[in-house]
């Protein structure tokens, strides 16, 4: 690992638990909560289980990558009436791929990954990334998506990486200058000794912390052993961890305890800036420290790879269902996005219309078979428990069209909640679940959860900045308000490049709400034009090569299907989250509402947890109706979440 480069320490490590591994249990890295092998199950020939209340009438409110999930995995196993209600009018949520120009899919622009946008696999050190035990790595070998290294700040994947701290004069005295560290083969220390003490007190922390994890994680102890990390931990914030003081000797009697990264008020304000592995992380500085220490330790920051899309070595789309259709048509016969199968949103786009072996349909063709099947532009606005147990769904259809939009409703014997918490708050009424199925206690942990506002500012880069000015840095880093800046490329038959001209958020990204696109999109690339004349050693503007007519700029808080980019939670509010984590299997047989999405997760921001909480509400909705797991699975096999 080095300061702001792809953090593989936990990959790497050669480390077998020192205790059998229960049957189920995931193996290292992979995220703590729940420590179980959901690929194992999902990759099964036929799915999780077999259907046998086939006509079960399921609800998804949300076409997002969790409920596409949801709905697919539903289908495999047998249930056949499955209603899909999205808001918008394209499948996908918070992957949002946009492609600068054009539309021809024998020609594909250059995409832009307005969400998320580079995917842990979980795989280790010397292992394809597909071979990953977790489900992403799953669904992108499933569906032969193209992938490669992401080129994150320090790592090899880069020309170089520039380090603009303290308007150029992080080292003291003199020239205003830009750090140039090159890393071409991955263990070069980062290029100043400032820098390099920060990098080693996250390093000695870290490794510590994971290799003392390895050792026990899938085992009978691993769940104690977690509690205890958590017990210590969760009242404090990132900030507080980076100033703890280190602790020299660990105390076998505390196995929850390893102390702080101990650093100085200076070090924490660069840490602030370089992060631990994929950027800035000061506008994590305040959230719970858990967050962090999930996200290095186990995994989320390992092997970080771009998703191309189900595409060739051109990186032209391979033959699929309706590419090049411009539109298609949900159930009713509402136009909403054909699928171009480019970027990340590929992922839900083969979710949706590629073929699902055995059953001859993919589930797309499955949900146009009824009216109801797949409803797009239609906004779910009311969930009403009934006295029967069942529960009517009302929504608003074509609401994207006052003038034409309906009232309408229908009843379902089970619902799956996917949308982002606060669109649960302002948007559905919630009525007749009495607190026996829904405490308020899980009311308001979703009501509270904190959503964090990001802010993308993408453009198409010229490919002679790559090809001719290797001088130049590819990524930088900077304390500067446009804060990281990414410069790659995804082919070289892609007519440009791409340049995020700034990446920002929390904090961050609030600062430039006020800004109206083209404002934001000028100051950045003012900004970056002034950092690099600054420079003494650079004296070059980057301006020239940008085209500015296609800039692309999202902001997640004011999305209107979103309200946020990902939800955190606070020191102290960790078992709020994860109350909401348990309710599938405590309490959603008598509500039949179930909840997923990274609403009811604690792994915020990425792709892995919405899959995860898809497979847990498909998990607990088969349990509850009584349908057959299959290759010995069963629920005992399927850890408890613990709430102090």
């Amino acid at each position: 690992m080095t300061i702001g480069s792809t953090y593989n320490h936990p990959a790497e490590l050669a480390i077998e638990p020192t205790h059998p591994i229960k049957p189920w249990a995931a193996r290292f890295p992979n995220p703590p909560d729940l420590c179980f092998d959901y690929r194992r199950l999902v990759e099964q020939e036929g799915g999780i289980a077999s259907a046998t209340r086939h006509e079960h009438r399921i609800c998804i409110v949300g076409a997002g990558i969790t409920g596409l999930t949801a709905a697919r995995e539903l289908f495999r196993c047998g249930f056949t009436h499955i209603t899909l209600i999205e808001q918008s009018q394209r499948v996908g949520g918070r992957h949002l791929t946009v492609a600068n120009k054009g539309a021809d899919y024998k020609r594909p622009s250059t995409p832009f990954e307005m969400g998320a946008m580079r995917m842990p696999f979980f795989n280790r050190s010397g292992e394809a990334p597909k071979s990953g035990r977790s489900l992403m790595a799953y669904y992108a070998d499933l569906f032969d998506l193209h992938i490669s290294d992401f080129p994150n700040p320090g790592t090899p994947w880069v020309n170089a990486t520039g380090i603009y701290l303290r308007e150029g004069l992080l080292e003291g005295e003199g020239e205003p200058k830009l750090l140039i560290w090159r890393n071409p083969e991955g263990d070069a220390p980062p290029p100043s000794a400032l820098l390099q003490t920060v990098h080693g007190k996250w390093r000695r922390f870290a490794e510590q912390f994971a290799e003392r994890v390895a050792a026990v994680y899938g085992t009978q102890e691993w769940e104690a052993i977690w509690s205890a990390i958590v017990e210590r931990y969760h009242q404090l914030s990132f900030r507080d961890l980076v100033h703890l003081p280190v602790l020299e000797t660990l105390d076998p009697l505390e196995p929850g305890d390893f102390g702080g990264l101990g650093m100085t008020r200076e070090e924490s304000a660069i840490f602030y800036t370089i992060g631990i592995g994929d950027g800035s992380w000061g506008a994590f500085y305040d959230v719970c420290c858990l967050y962090p220490l999930r996200t290095a330790i186990f995994g989320f920051s390992s092997h970080l790879q771009l998703v191309h899309g189900r595409v060739d070595h051109l990186g032209i789309p391979l033959a699929a269902p309706h590419l090049g259709a411009g539109n298609v048509l949900d159930s009713r016969g509402l136009k909403f996005q054909a699928p171009a199968y480019i970027g990340l949103a590929a992922l839900d786009e083969c979710l949706l219309f590629m073929e699902i072996e055995a059953s001859g349909s993919s589930l797309y063709s499955h949900l146009q078979t009824r009216d109801d099947g797949l409803l797009t532009d239609s906004s779910v606005c009311g969930l009403y428990k009934q006295s029967d147990g069942r529960i009517r769904v009302e929504y608003q259809w074509q609401h994207s069209q006052p003038s034409q939009a309906q009232l309408l409703s229908e009843v379902f014997d089970s619902v799956i909640l996917t949308t982002p918490s606060w669109l649960i708050e302002t948007n559905i009424r919630l009525d007749g679940f009495g607190p026996e199925v829904l405490p308020q206690a899980v009311i308001d942990a979703w009501k509270h959860a904190h959503w964090e506002t990001s802010c993308k500012v993408y453009a198409p880069l010229r490919k002679n900045f790559l090809d001719r000015n290797p001088h130049l840095p590819q990524i930088l880093v900077t304390d500067s308000f446009v804060h990281d800046v990414y410069a790659y490329r995804y082919n070289d038959s892609y007519p440009e490049d791409c340049i995020l001209l700034s990446y920002t958020w929390e904090d961050d990204a609030t600062k430039l709400a006020s800004f109206s696109d083209n404002e934001l999109a000028q100051k950045c690339i003012k900004e970056l034009d002034r950092i690099l004349l600054r420079c003494s050693n650079i004296g070059e503007a980057i301006s020239p090569y940008i085209d500015t007519r296609n800039i692309r700029i999202q902001r997640w808080m004011t999305d209107q299907n979103a309200l946020g980019c990902a939800k955190l939670y606070r020191a102290g509010t960790y078992y709020d989250a994860v109350s909401l984590m348990k309710y599938n299997r405590d309490l959603s047989s008598a509500s039949g509402l179930y909840l997923a999405g990274e609403s009811f997760s604690v792994d915020a921001g990425w792709t892995e947890p919405c899959l995860r909480t898809a497979i847990d509400a498909v998990i607990n909705l088969c349990s509850h109706t009584s349908a057959h797991f299959r290759d010995g699975f069963e629920l005992a096999h399927y850890p408890h979440y613990h709430v102090r």
